[in-house]
């Protein structure tokens, strides 16, 4: 079912960064069989069947670019991009939940992850004067970034409280690999938008964007947190 879920998921955001490229005429059938294997590979393998369905990705994906109607590069870039910041981070995240603990440190992943931004969000807006990236995201700041970086590792640490099973010293280590990670995703989203000219990746929440709006940070922190997680427990 978790897996299931993270096809749904992933099969939207997709649909919603291949909307904000549709200029380029992105491959989505090729980008949706490559989410669908990544996902089935971390289900029912491991980090090197995951690679190997990375790796049949771009054949596979070459193929069905020529039979578009007008085949292109960047056709088949727009659509790695999806495969690769989409699909990749959704396997990582199956991987994660099929780790010993994998649920609760799932549940942990996300509590920081949201903690964080919102720290960040209301740090910035009332303590906010640095400009972090002005010409990606203007409105983002140092002041708001250490703040929500605090908050995020905070937020795994208390999470992990309810957990006999993970030590503070391991939640305070994942919690600085979800403060660290969760604010390149946001940013490298921004930047996504920036480049495709929109304010949303699309309407899914109304006023507060798409799907990849909600979940640009934990595409990221999903990867962290797996090979922080896995490191303790192999």
């Amino acid at each position: 079912m978790f897996a299931l879920g993270m096809f749904a998921l992933g099969a939207v955001c997709m649909h919603e960064l291949y909307g904000m490229y549709e200029r380029a005429r992105p491959v989505r059938l090729a980008g949706l069989l490559a989410l669908l294997g990544l996902l089935a590979a971390a289900l029912y393998g491991d980090q090197f069947q995951v690679l190997l369905v990375a790796v049949a990705a771009l054949p596979v994906l070459f193929g069905l670019t020529l039979l578009q109607p007008r085949p292109s590069v960047g056709a088949m870039a727009v659509t790695l991009l999806g495969i690769y910041w989409i699909g990749f981070a959704l396997a990582h995240a199956v991987l994660l939940r099929g780790l010993p603990h994998g649920l609760g440190i799932v549940i942990d992943v996300l509590v920081g992850t949201f903690l964080g931004d919102t720290g960040a969000y209301l740090g910035g807006r009332m303590f906010g004067k640095t400009p972090l990236a002005r010409k990606i995201s203007p409105n983002k700041t140092i002041e708001g970034l250490a703040i929500g970086m605090f908050f995020a590792v905070l937020g795994v640490w208390i999470a992990g409280r309810y957990q006999e099973w993970l030590p503070g010293t391991h939640a305070i280590v994942l919690g600085v690999g979800v403060a660290l990670a969760a604010p390149v995703g946001d940013l490298f989203e921004s930047f996504v938008k920036r480049e495709a000219g929109t304010k949303d990746s699309g309407g899914l929440f109304g006023a507060h964007g798409g799907a990849l709006d909600r979940l640009d940070a934990v595409l990221f922190t999903a990867v962290t947190s797996y090979y922080v997680w896995a490191a303790y427990v192999h």
